[in-house]
């Protein structure tokens, strides 16, 4: 499927977008068109080993499905991963501008134009999981988000179900993602990426205490995918024509920071040192202290892989790429040969 025609890629510069480019550049596609706001980081440094034919600035894309259509006609499948992706962004106009309207604008014109959409939805958008983390569950208007970020994506799902629109298009609930060409992302990237900078420079890492009696410290669990089987996944959804609605992403497992962070002084022969800090206040009250992917619908639309053990991930990441600090493509030649 997504060999016939164009590819268009928002957020292509961030993490899950440049790292599903270095996927679709493995599967020996190039034909793809990248939307983004090139800011003052250095996420640029994502694209740098990736292999696409143009890119636009995400603001122009708007104008251009607006004003000049055609410039679009080839695109034949869309990944829409371009969002505020801040938990802790407080401007609601903001949130409300880049995670719904661009989203409704952009999905508007892919129905309409008969184009493969799949857009990132988020696990954030299940709240503290009261209402199961289930993807097969059709009552989206139990979920309770716990911050605006969340909110505004499930804003999304809500408004794309009550026109009918998750039997043509996907959304992907993506879990806890980590892994290379994510640096760019600051104080949002994941523990593992801040955990091996504290234990790299200071031989040990810091991590929240626990404000809910049912989690001793350290002991909040996740689950914690990596960033090639989230692609993977990704790929795998775009690629079955029958796949449609709403999909958990996620390794199907629940860990907890202790396991998270272990295997990263394992891979710099550091002994385990953890420090146990206040977690800000501000935080607390939308703190998601368990997450575990229900991913039954994931395997009942085909996909058949085993997720990468945590260990093994964690060791992969922490070697190759955050030690000689490298990104998804610098271990490979930057054109393909057939």
């Amino acid at each position: 499927m997504l060999k016939n025609g164009s590819i268009l890629v928002t957020g292509g510069a961030g993490f899950i977008g440049s790292a599903l480019i270095h996927g679709l550049n493995q599967r020996g596609l190039d034909d793809i068109l990248v939307a983004d706001f090139l800011g003052k980081d250095e996420k640029f440094k994502n694209l740098i080993p990736l292999r696409f034919d143009d890119y636009i600035e995400a603001d122009k894309l708007l104008h251009t499905i607006e004003d000049h259509p055609q410039y679009l006609n080839s695109i034949q499948t869309i990944f829409h991963l371009g969002a505020c992706s801040s938990t802790t962004e407080t401007d609601g106009r903001y949130l409300i501008q880049n995670n719904y309207t661009f989203t409704k604008t952009l999905a508007q014109w892919a129905i309409t134009n008969h184009k493969r959409f799949l857009y990132a939805s988020s696990a954030a958008t299940y709240g503290d999981g009261a209402h199961s983390m289930d993807d097969k569950n059709n009552d989206l208007t139990r979920l309770r988000p716990l911050n605006l970020y969340a909110y505004t994506k499930q804003r999304f799902d809500l408004y794309a179900q009550r026109r009918g629109w998750l039997s043509n298009i996907i959304g992907l609930k993506y879990f806890n993602i980590f892994g290379p060409n994510e640096n760019h992302k600051g104080d949002m990237r994941s523990v593992v990426s801040k955990a091996f900078q504290q234990i790299h420079t200071q031989g040990k890492v810091n991590l929240f205490k626990s404000y809910h009696p049912q989690y001793a410290d350290g002991e909040q669990r996740r689950d914690f995918l990596y960033i090639k089987d989230a692609v993977a996944m990704t790929l795998h959804l775009a690629e079955t024509p029958t796949a449609a609605g709403l999909y958990n992403l996620g390794a199907g497992h629940a860990h907890t920071w202790k396991e998270l962070v272990t295997p990263i002084f394992q891979a710099l022969g550091n002994p385990v040192n953890i420090t146990y800090i206040d977690m800000p206040q501000n935080l607390r009250s939308t703190y998601q202290y368990y997450t575990c992917a229900d991913i039954a619908k994931l395997r009942d639309a085909g996909y058949k892989n085993t997720p990468t053990p945590l260990d093994e991930a964690i060791k992969e990441y922490v070697t190759h790429y955050l030690i000689p600090q490298k990104h998804l493509g610098d271990e490979q030649p930057t054109t393909h040969e057939p």
